[in-house]
Parts: structure tokens; C-alpha cells; sequence
């Protein structure tokens, strides 16, 4: 796709980097078949083919309208786009360079604005999310329905292996994760202390800086990825195998550090150096041999879901599912697996009414075959679906844990 760029962007590495992957577009329309927004609303500037086009006017003549953030708030940046493109567009960097040019010119209504901000101020810590969750666990009883459910039950974490392993690799705490699901770390480190691993937890790592990168405000999401790399270092000099995140959002923000912090002195080849060890918990598991687990009887079925992060972001899209396999779970027929929960980090919270009909939508694509319970490897997407699902939706490294023979040794 032919572009000129406006003298604003020329010479620059934004929008050199925005003109390239234009003109790798052939504007074949084959991404709109798999986009979710396109799908429900019909409209050409609600697909990704449209939203090219709307960041090349922009990039062209220098500005763009109202109407053209609107679509581009409307994107999930699921990616769906990229796994089907044949010419390999990075149309999620593309949203990215477009969003954050549009937040630098134009001023969001002060609502808009307020919410954002209360976002980035609360989500991405831990010491100030959790206790707020609490007190929507005392509250929930008097809450209405609709927002009761959103309100995930507490978790009463359970008990961390002791480390006791030559092998050790390290684990991303994340941000609403403590608080709202902290078994999922746990059940991370009990399964791989059985593989003979152990997985620690450094202290001074939290938010991967997603929510504020995604959020046009990459400095500060980059500051989130210094702080992470500083934890970690130490570590990964004392040998450290691996950086593992059990939430394949995280993971694909993770996985980037070393591209977005390549022109930063300090920390270039640190984050180069993460990003490579970087790894989700299902790439981690299928590695092992899974022979050793001893595991209980299995007779509940399970449907997977694969978030839009692991599928389309890591391009991982079978391994959980080949892993509970391999176990001997029972797993339960899925309709249209590609297509994304309505989740997508903050997009719930923005576009509550898109992001509800994609639930529902997502929902019975689940349940279609009648299982049990539901499994997926994110938290956003794990409290979304279990606002809806009518049953019990974890991360699917619980359900391992929970068929683990209590007395099973681990491997030397």
C-alpha cells in the first residue's frame, strides 16, 4: 500500500516505522474474515483493513477526525488480523503508533479522561488494587446483579512449595493477579516443583507495563519494564533458566521488552536478554516431562480457551489444549476458537457494550458441548468469562494441580 508521509512523521523512527508496515499491506481484506469488531459491526472502518486505512490518512495529512479514533478505541488488538494475514502485517504495532499520535493531538472528553486515569492509577499496583478488591468482596451481597458478578469470589491462596531445586526460573507477580487470582502462581509453583523446578517470585517485580503502553502512555508502561528488569537481573545472573508469566498477556508484553527498550543505553541488552529467556507457563510444562506428574482420577470435561494473547500475540495456540491432553483430560468440543472474549486488557471497561456482546457470544461457543468447567491461561480473560460463563472458568494450570497426588516426588 503506497503512503506519503506528512513532514510531521518524516524522519522519524515512529513514522518510519508506521510507513513500512503500510506498504506491506495489499489491502487484501482476508484479516476482516477473523475481526471480531468487523464481525458484529459490520462497517469496513470496525476491521483492520479499514483501520490501515485510517492511520495511513492520518500519517498523510497530519491529523485525523473524532470518527477516526472512535474506530481505532473500538480495535480489541486482538491480532486475529495478524495470524490470518499472508503478508505478515504487524497491524497491533500499527494500532499502537496510531492511537498514541491521536492521544498527543487531540484532548479526550474530560470523562473519557478521568477513567483512564483512574485505570493507571489503581490497576497496575498491587498494594492499591487488592485492598480495593476486598472491599468489593464485603460489598458484593448489597451490590445489583450486573456488578456483583464482576466481582470475582476471594481466593484463599494456597501453600508455595519450598525451594528446594537446582533448577530455577522466575515468575511475573503482574498486577491484578495477586489479589484476584493468586493460586494461579502457586498452582504454577506446586506443578513445577513436581517437574523438579522451582519458581520464584522476586519482590520489586509487578505490572508489565501493558495497561499503560496500550493505553498511549508508553513512557510510563516502559518504566513498568525497567522496574521488572531490575528485579530480575540478579537473578538471571545467578543462572536463572527462565522468566515464566501465567498470563499470556503479560507474556506478549513481556516478549517485547527487548524491541521496545532496544534504543534505551541502560537497558537495551538487559531487556534483550529477558525477552529471550521469557517464556508462558504452557511453553514451560510442555517441555517437562509430564510422566513424572502423578495425577488423580479425571472425569469432569473441560473446554479450553485460548486467549487472543497466546493464540495471536505468542502464536501458542495449541498448548494448553496438547498439555490437558496429554494428561488425560477430558476435553469438550469449542465453536469458533479464534474469535476473542471481549476482554483485551481494558477494552471491558471502555467499550462495555462491545466487549458484552463478545462475551455472550464466547460464552456459548464455550459451552456448547456441555462441560464442567472452563480453563484459559490469562486473568482478564479468566474474570471476564467468569462473569458470564454460569460456571467455574480458572486458569488451567489449577486444574493440573488440583488432580496432583498429594505425596507424588519430584524428580532431583
Amino acid at each position: 500500500m503506497k503512503i506519503d508521509l506528512h513532514p510531521l512523521f518524516l524522519g522519524t523512527a515512529q513514522g518510519e516505522e508506521a510507513e513500512a508496515i503500510v506498504r506491506s499491506c495489499v489491502h487484501c481484506g482476508f484479516c476482516t474474515a477473523t475481526c471480531p469488531t468487523y464481525q458484529l459491526l459490520g462497517d469496513e472502518r470496525d476491521g483492520p483493513r479499514g483501520r490501515i486505512y485510517l492511520i495511513k490518512q492520518l500519517l498523510e495529512e497530519g491529523s485525523a477526525t473524532e470518527k477516526t479514533r472512535t474506530h481505532l478505541d473500538r480495535c480489541l488488538t486482538c491480532r486475529a488480523c495478524e495470524t490470518t494475514c499472508p503478508s505478515g502485517v504487524q497491524y497491533g504495532r500499527l494500532a499502537d503508533i496510531g492511537r498514541e499520535i491521536m492521544e498527543q493531538q487531540q484532548r479526550r472528553p474530560w470523562r473519557q479522561r478521568l477513567v483512564r486515569w483512574g485505570m493507571r492509577q489503581v490497576l497496575p499496583y498491587a498494594p492499591r488494587f487488592t485492598p480495593l478488591l476486598r472491599i468489593g468482596h464485603l460489598l458484593r451481597p448489597l451490590l445489583p446483579a450486573a456488578v456483583a458478578n464482576k466481582i470475582p469470589a476471594r481466593q484463599i491462596p494456597a501453600r508455595r512449595p519450598q525451594q528446594r531445586h537446582a533448577r530455577v526460573m522466575l515468575a511475573l507477580a503482574g498486577c491484578v493477579q495477586p489479589g484476584a487470582t493468586p493460586n494461579t502462581n502457586i498452582a504454577a509453583a506446586r506443578v513445577l516443583d513436581k517437574l523438579g523446578i522451582t519458581l520464584l517470585e522476586p519482590s520489586g517485580a509487578g505490572c508489565c507495563g501493558a495497561l499503560s503502553y496500550h493505553l498511549s502512555q508508553s513512557d510510563e508502561g516502559l518504566d513498568f519494564a525497567r522496574r521488572n528488569i531490575d528485579s530480575w537481573w540478579p537473578l538471571v545472573e545467578q543462572g536463572a533458566e527462565a522468566v515464566v508469566v501465567t498470563a499470556s498477556g503479560c507474556g506478549v508484553m513481556v516478549k517485547e521488552y527487548g524491541r521496545l527498550l532496544a534504543a534505551d543505553p541502560v537497558y537495551g541488552e538487559k531487556a534483550k536478554a529477558v525477552s529471550a529467556l521469557t517464556l508462558d507457563l504452557s511453553e514451560v510444562v510442555a517441555a517437562e516431562d509430564l510422566s513424572v506428574l502423578q495425577l488423580q482420577h479425571r472425569d469432569q470435561k473441560i473446554a479450553v480457551h485460548c486467549p487472543c494473547s497466546l493464540q495471536h500475540g505468542q502464536q501458542l495456540p495449541d498448548t494448553v489444549n496438547n498439555i490437558l491432553a496429554s494428561l488425560g483430560f477430558p476435553l469438550a468440543q469449542t465453536r469458533d476458537s479464534h474469535l476473542c472474549c471481549g476482554s483485551a486488557g481494558t477494552y471491558s471497561i471502555l467499550q462495555p457494550a462491545l466487549s458484552q456482546q463478545l462475551l455472550a457470544n464466547k460464552v456459548a461457543a464455550l459451552r456448547v458441548d456441555n462441560p464442567h468447567r472452563i480453563v484459559t491461561a490469562n486473568v482478564g480473560c479468566q474474570l471476564h468469562l467468569g462473569s458470564a460463563a454460569g460456571i467455574p472458568v480458572q486458569h488451567w494450570i489449577e486444574i493440573i494441580d488440583e488432580a496432583l497426588v498429594a505425596d507424588a516426588v519430584a524428580p532431583d
